[in-house]
């Protein structure tokens, strides 16, 4: 059996999409040496790193940009697809071709410009959602990663539920209480991190991760113990001010919070293990996502989540992590957490257990099970 991918991602190991990909095609090549395995690199992306051996790479030429990545998995993807000679052609993320050469798979990780229209504002944004919202509806078979997720495929693009299989992601090794702790406070100092506890929030600052309510929490924290917890807002800073990324620091100043946070700027991948374990705890209050990546890493990392209570997160993450209602009950338990040492201890091993339920290796081998179905599919 030949697979061929789309790597539009390849190079960004920081995106999930990114993630994704690369995790899968390593696990892939690790469960079943027979497979063949083909990566279809965008113009952008002409020497990728971490490939693993024995995977074929095709490079190819062409626009860049948003114009250039529809023509990339429109025209130029389906075409090497067919002279490579794949049985299946993977797209792992939400970016089919209209007609493929190949038994197509389409992995959907989530269903935001659908589900929350204000990432899909624009012109260009919502004829792109137009065509990859039709593009679906060809594929042999969807993955996704969350049942939670796998029901909003099904009510906004009207796809059969026998149609869609769900793969849950994996976390990396990397994400442990010890291991690679030797570089800790290396990072501690490089980022210019707090030397005692500390409250971490670490992801992207767009209104859907709903950092606002993390700063509004975070003054309950302040009034019950001072200034002994400082917060620390973790990624790369965007343009404040437009309808998708709030001020924060405005609205911090506004709080009187400024001197008690610390912002570190993007945060390198290979640091991630490591800020994560020299946090207390780990506050992540999104309204939507397809999975929950980031504080499933922080629980597997040894250090306690608080959430919002979401249907992905009460799936995913479960017991293992605090679900917050509301402000209040966020509040509660980033104190709870920080101050009750059994509470603490109990989130922690909750945690933790709950982490190893998600391996890349499961991820590889259920999609290798779809892989099969579709193999097994009669042309339609």
């Amino acid at each position: 059996m030949h697979i061929a991918f789309n790597g539009w991602f390849w190079d960004q190991p920081n995106t999930g999409s990114g993630q994704y990909i690369r995790h899968l095609v390593r696990h892939l090549r690790r469960l079943d040496p027979q497979l063949e395995l083909t990566l279809i690199l965008p113009p952008h992306n002409p020497s990728p790193d971490n490939v693993p051996d024995n995977v074929n790479v095709i490079n190819t030429g062409g626009l860049r940009g948003k114009v250039g990545k529809i023509w990339f998995e429109q025209r130029t993807f389906p075409k090497m697809v067919a002279k490579s000679g794949a049985d299946i052609a993977h797209v792992p993320y939400w970016g089919p071709p209209l007609s493929s050469p190949a038994k197509l798979v389409t992995s959907v990780l989530d269903m935001i410009p659908l589900v929350i229209p204000e990432y899909s504002k624009g012109i260009f944004n919502r004829l792109y959602t137009a065509l990859v919202s039709s593009a679906a509806v060809g594929s042999a078979h969807t993955i996704t990663i969350s049942e939670a997720a796998k029901e909003d495929i099904i009510q906004h693009l009207n796809l059969p539920a026998d149609s869609i299989s769900v793969t849950y992601l994996g976390i990396d090794d990397a994400f442990h209480p010890r291991m690679g702790a030797e570089r800790d406070e290396a990072v501690r100092q490089k980022y210019n991190l707090p030397d005692d506890d500390f409250i971490l929030y670490l992801g992207g600052f767009d209104f859907r991760k709903q950092i606002d309510q993390v700063l509004l929490a975070y003054t309950y924290v302040v009034k019950a113990e001072g200034d002994k917890y400082p917060l620390v807002l973790a990624g790369k800073q965007p343009a404040w001010g437009t309808s998708v990324f709030p001020d924060l620091p405005a609205y911090a100043e506004e709080l009187n919070l400024t001197d008690l946070i610390h912002w570190t700027g993007y945060i390198d991948e290979a640091d991630k293990p490591s800020i994560y374990r020299l946090a207390s705890v780990y506050v992540f209050p999104s309204m939507y996502e397809g999975f929950g990546f980031m504080p499933l890493e922080a629980m597997a990392s040894g250090t306690p989540a608080v959430t919002s209570n979401i249907d992905v997160f009460e799936e995913v993450l479960g017991d293992g992590a605090y679900l917050a209602a509301n402000v209040r009950e966020m509040a509660g338990g980033i104190i709870g957490l920080l101050g009750q040492e059994p509470f603490r201890d109990t989130m922690t091993n909750q945690g933790l257990a709950r982490a190893t339920r998600y391996t890349w290796r499961k991820t590889a081998q259920q999609t290798l099970e779809v892989y099969h179905k579709v193999m097994a599919m009669e042309p339609k």
